[in-house]
């Protein structure tokens, strides 16, 4: 069961409570909506979960995405001295090995872009979520207040009548 339809079993349960003539206020299940809580708060970490391994697989691929550079870099280290003794080895090897390494740091670039974007969008999906899970529970309780206010202004009026109608 998913966040917000256990927020909508509790707004429902809230909803179906006794209400307290004169009093303004409802009896509820207390168990019932203690368990409502505990849902979402089972629910909760999952979402945390699958935020901490995108940052956690944003890291990886940072890493892996380094050492595979590092690797290239030191290849073509290894390939630079083995050539140096020829003038014209040495100079193609140089021009190759700034490609590589040039080539290495795009692709380190790219990957941390997207590694970025990857977080940052799945991030704005929980915020999207949250902010609407907020606007419901605001929605609602505005709702239930607006409901017990016209309930307390019936009953004001039922009352006046009956005063004025003795």
């Amino acid at each position: 069961m998913e966040i917000l339809e256990i927020i909508d079993m509790l707004e429902d349960t809230i909803e179906k409570g006794l209400n307290i003539p004169l009093a303004g206020k409802c009896m509820l299940d207390k168990d019932e909506l203690l368990d409502l809580i505990q849902e979402i708060r089972l629910k909760l970490p999952d979402d945390l979960k699958q935020a901490k391994w995108v940052k956690d697989e944003r890291q990886r691929i940072l890493l892996e995405a380094q050492k595979e550079a590092n690797d290239i870099i030191k290849s073509t280290e290894d390939k630079i001295i083995s050539m140096i003794n020829e003038n014209e080895i040495t100079k193609r090897a140089k021009q190759q090995a700034e490609e590589i390494i040039s080539n290495a740091n795009k692709r380190s670039k790219e990957i941390k872009q997207g590694t970025r974007q990857y977080a940052d969008d799945v991030l704005a999906d929980m915020e999207k979520i949250m902010e609407k899970t907020l606007a419901t529970l605001r929605s609602n309780r505005i709702a239930l207040y607006e409901k017990e206010k016209k309930k307390m202004q019936n009953f004001e009026e039922t009352s006046q009548q009956s005063k004025t109608g003795e």
